[in-house]
């Protein structure tokens, strides 16, 4: 679906401030991929440049990042390269940023931003009808018709990221890029959020690329585990076997850092 060849992707135009440094990965079709590491590690430049969000000085030094969709209801194949994937948003590809209240506008209410996040083909019919598809939506986020009337800030904060992930599904895209979704939420929050997302990608067999530093995490929802280190990656793999038999010594010193209880490692698989 996406290949990731050799790129190296930094920040300005007159000088050029280096944040991912020569990476190549590939994220296949029906897929959770796992990207961990440090803060400062590139996890986010790299996911925002997988999105083809170069809106803030981002940009490509060298490298390629490319992608094939196949449309489910049509069978046709797009090709492109990541410079043009903003055409593919919403469509294709949507992204679940961290932060809800950075994101969600303060002053509209939630059915205002959800319908605005939608492609314009889906706005067709009545607004009565597109709400009650909304609402049926929503059901199964455990979210009730009475968060469309609400601004963001009455809100949970694990409801404004369910919304988040809500509008990010909605029109069944190939590729979901989740970028810390679970940041500042509880523990108790966090693994919902998880659950949802695992169920979510089963129901719709498409790829989600789960970015966090918490290995925790990653060992709950991950297939396949990419590790990145000072702009690099320096080891991947199926998950389970990372954990097993870890090969770089940053990767060790993640997995040792996680907590035990009674000499067991406190993690278990979400929807095992």
């Amino acid at each position: 679906m996406i290949r990731v060849d050799n790129v190296t992707i930094g920040y300005g135009t007159t000088s050029f401030i280096k944040a991912v440094d020569n990476v190549s990965l590939e994220l296949g079709s029906n897929e959770i991929v796992g990207i961990a590491g440090e803060s400062g590690s590139g996890k986010s430049t790299l996911m925002r440049a997988i999105y083809g969000d170069f809106s803030t000085g981002l940009r490509i030094q060298s490298g390629t990042i490319e992608g094939q969709f196949t449309d489910p209801q049509t069978g046709a194949v797009t090709q492109a390269p990541s410079t043009d994937f903003r055409k593919l948003w919403w469509d294709q590809i949507s992204y679940v940023p961290q932060g809800s209240m950075s994101v969600l506008n303060p002053l509209m209410k939630i059915e205002e931003q959800v319908i605005d996040g939608l492609p314009r083909r889906e706005r067709q019919g009545s607004r009565s009808e597109l709400r009650a598809r909304i609402v049926k939506f929503l059901s199964g986020f455990g979210l009730g018709e009475h968060v469309l009337d609400v601004y963001p800030h009455q809100l949970s904060g694990g409801m404004r990221q369910r919304v988040l992930v809500a509008i990010a599904a909605f029109v069944n895209p190939r590729l979901i890029l989740a970028d810390e979704p679970t940041t500042a939420l509880d523990v108790v929050v966090q693994k919902k959020i998880l659950l949802m997302m695992v169920e979510i990608q089963r129901k719709l067999r498409n790829t989600l690329v789960l970015v966090s530093h918490d290995l925790g995490v990653h060992y709950q929802i991950t297939d396949r585990l990419v590790i990145m280190y000072k702009g690099q990656v320096v080891e991947t793999g199926p998950t389970t076997e990372i954990f097993a038999n870890p090969q770089h010594d940053y990767t060790r010193n993640l997995i040792a850092s996680l907590p035990r209880l009674h000499g067991q490692r406190a993690t278990d698989r979400v929807g095992a």
